[in-house]
Formats: C-alpha cells, structure tokens, sequence
C-alpha cells in the first residue's frame, strides 16, 4: 500500500501490470485497473492477499471489462467503501454480474467518453478518453462475455498536483493529439504488445500526447507480451522532439510529486 501523501506529494504507486494507485495531496486513495494479484505484484506473492494491507480507498477507476483491469474491483470496494469510476455500461454491468455494491455506484461516478466529472469535494476533475480496444466483462456464471461499454482511458487532474493520462488498453490514434490540451505531466502508458501498444508506438503515443513524464506497463506479465521497457525508452530517445522523461518502476515502486514537479 502507497503511503499517505502529505502537503502537496502526489504519490503513484505500480502495483504490476495495470494496476495503480494515487494518493493526491489531500489524502484521497484511488485505484486504477486493480487487478492487485497479478503475478508481478509483490503484495500477491507466495499466495498473499493483496487486499489484505489495504486500509483506505475511496475511488476505484476501471478502464474497461477484462478481468486483468477489473481484477479485484469488487473485492477492494466491499472493504473500503470506495465508488467506482468507469463506462455507464460497464458499472451497471459490474453490480449485476460480479456483485459490486450498488450503493458505491452512480451518477456522480458513472459517465462516458468526452465527459468530465468532478470528485473528491473538487479536488479531482476526472475525463474519460477514447480507446481502441475492446470492453467485455466475463460473467462469472455463465462464463458468458457481458457487454463492457466502450474502453476508455482517463485524464485526472489534480488539484495542487499533477494531470496524469492512463491510457488504458488503447492503440495509437491520431486523435491523441488532442488529449494534449489537457497538458499532461504524466502518461501511464501501455507497451505491451500483442493485446495494446507495441513500445514504438507507445512511444509515439507518448509524444503525441505531450506528457513531461512517462511510466510504462501491462508488459512483462506474461510470456506473450513484451518483456523490456528498453525498446519503449530506446523509441523515445530515438526522436529529438520528444522530450519525454522516461521513469521505469518495479511493481511496488512510486513516484513523488511535489505540486506538478517529480521529486523522484
């Protein structure tokens, strides 16, 4: 579990894969795509509980319905009472199949793409942004594929904090290029391959987004998706418009922000 932020220290931690989770300055604990016992997660190792140390979250944000982003959303929210955040669809989706609690869902949290929510007493503006993927939510009855809504992605802007952009799942668009008005210090970036970004194109996702910084993830977690953050720094370093600050992170490491300036 990150450490409680203080002042104005934004801290983001990497829990593996997709999954993170943002402590904003005020102390308000949110959760992105917490599939928490992925095998890269240091608090999920030898059989551990990864929700077990988890004492506070009051927002759980889900980028679209497969089980690796899902992950332990329903779990996380029955212990802590957090909301959930994500595709209309998708939530309603959530209560009916995997039983998350209908009370931590509604219209102050359930929006669609190019809508903007505020949350956490304003200290928080929220904007889904479009993805190129896929959405399905596997019901855990049937088996069945549920319909997911639309993959999105999110920018989160915080007050006396960083904008940060989880890209979700996406391919490259082109349209990224506007997500830059939303000047981002940090993009959370998907490079994995196979089911989402190849690092080069991340890359260029990166750039056409115009981030200060740049965490890359969903790689390395199984055999089929690229094993190396190298290539994705290597396709950075290779343009000399880019400008982007790469910073790699094992699974449990965090970055501090000190209002919209990394303090490591």
């Amino acid at each position: 579990m990150a450490v409680r932020a203080s002042g104005s220290e934004t801290r983001i931690t990497w829990h593996g894969h997709a999954a993170f989770e943002i402590v904003t300055p005020s102390g308000k604990v949110l959760f992105i795509d917490p599939w928490l016992s992925n095998p890269s997660n240091p608090a999920a190792k030898d059989g551990k509980d990864p929700i077990k140390n988890i004492g506070k979250a009051d927002y759980i944000f889900v980028t679209h319905g497969h089980s690796d982003h899902v992950g332990e959303s329903v779990q996380l929210a029955k212990k802590t009472g957090a909301r959930l955040v994500t595709h209309f669809e998708l939530g309603q989706n959530m209560v009916e199949a995997l039983g998350f609690p209908k009370k931590q869902i509604g219209y102050d949290t359930l929006f669609n793409i190019g809508g903007e929510i505020g949350l956490a007493n304003g200290e928080l503006l929220a904007v889904m942004t479009p993805a190129v993927h896929s959405s399905g939510l596997e019901d855990p009855q049937s088996h069945r594929q549920l319909y997911g809504g639309s993959p999105g992605g999110f920018i989160l802007r915080i007050k006396d904090g960083p904008t940060i952009y989880d890209t979700g799942d996406t391919a490259y668009f082109s349209d990224m290029t506007l997500i830059a008005d939303y000047a981002p210090d940090l993009a959370l970036v998907n490079i994995g391959g196979h089911f989402g970004m190849t690092p080069e194109m991340a890359a260029k996702a990166t750039m056409a987004v115009k981030a200060k910084y740049a965490v890359p993830h969903h790689y390395k977690t199984f055999p089929f998706l690229t094993q190396s953050a190298k290539p994705f720094v290597d396709a950075l370093s290779k343009s000399a418009q880019s400008g982007v600050k790469v910073r790699i992170l094992e699974p449990g490491g965090t970055l501090v922000f000190e209002g919209k300036e990394l303090k490591k």
